[in-house]
């Protein structure tokens, strides 16, 4: 074999590993650990409380779940934002936009997602399959939404509640007793959207130009600001509902208590003159509310409860 050839050989697997990997960061798949840690948190609550044991399968059919359904939602919304993105300085640099990512390997990502997700829904019990298509609509009516409403950031919310909630039925199979999965899921959509009102300030003005719709394009960076803090706020008094109406203990507390410093150093770092730290409250801030609500909730969760 010719050196060419072997080289050629030798280099082969990297076409598809390439694309592979471009199709990861289109989806920005290292962002799950926002949503799944209210999914577990969700989960082994309710196990905790039905006999005190740890259902593994579930974890892992649910985790698989949560990451189809957001590497769906995440390929569905470059797609359909895609022509959008290339007119936003901003977000002309994503992988739709300059070509690392084709159009057709982007639609086939999000379908082998939606397949993932559908079929871990069928593989946790009936109820799940029967809701799941169901809880994919908000996923791909979300990217629409800033084209017929000022408030596609409560469609977002809408979106994330889903996580909490699917993450109960999973384990249960019914309906009964999830008042706690909607109310930590009403209060992980308030945090999602409610940040995604700060998030969306980097845009106001290329919005308006362009005919995205959105709060800070139609209101103003300043009353999207308020809104996301009256948002977080309630978000906070719903987190404090769900220990209160589950039981939890003191570690709930002091978790809460950290979440309530992430919270106000994300809106003190964030002025509608100065949006230079909004990807640092994003990654910081969020990534540490939900694992140390969840790192307390489970010390809470095993120590108090006797989860095993």
């Amino acid at each position: 074999m010719s050196a060419a050839a072997t080289a050629g050989a030798a280099g082969a697997p990297a076409a598809p590993v390439g694309k592979i990997q471009a199709f990861l960061r289109l989806v920005a798949i290292e962002h799950s650990v926002f949503a799944l840690p209210f999914a577990y948190l969700s989960a082994l609550t309710v196990m905790a409380r039905l006999d005190g044991g740890v259902r593994w399968l579930d974890l892992l059919l649910i985790t698989v779940a949560m990451v189809g359904a957001r590497t769906f939602a995440m390929a569905a919304n470059r797609i359909i934002d895609r022509h959008i993105d290339a007119r936003n300085p901003r977000t002309a640099g994503r992988e739709l936009v300059t070509g690392a990512v084709s159009v057709r390997t982007a639609w086939t990502g999000a379908v082998v997602a939606l397949v993932v997700f559908l079929g871990a829904a069928a593989a946790l019990n009936p109820l799940c399959l029967v809701l799941a298509p169901l809880a994919a609509v908000p996923l791909v009516v979300y990217p629409y939404a800033k084209r017929f409403t000022d408030w596609p950031h409560a469609v977002l919310g809408l979106a994330q509640l889903v996580g909490p909630v699917g993450a109960w039925l999973a384990v249960t199979g019914t309906f009964d007793g999830a008042g706690p999965a909607i109310l930590l899921g009403a209060a992980v959509g308030l945090w999602i959207g409610g940040f995604d009102l700060i998030y969306a300030c980097q845009d106001a003005e290329v919005d308006r130009e362009i005919g995205v719709r959105s709060v800070p394009a139609r209101y103003g960076r300043r009353f999207a600001l308020h809104a996301s803090t009256v948002a977080h706020l309630v978000t906070f008094a719903l987190f404090g509902w769900f220990g209160v109406l589950v039981g939890f203990g003191w570690p709930w507390w002091i978790g809460l208590a950290l979440t309530a410093v992430a919270f106000g150093y994300q809106h003190l770092v964030v002025t509608p003159t100065d949006l230079s730290r909004v990807n640092r409250a994003f990654f910081t801030a969020n990534g540490f509310v939900g694992i140390a609500l969840f790192a307390f909730a489970l010390v809470d969760l095993v120590v108090r409860l006797g989860l095993r």
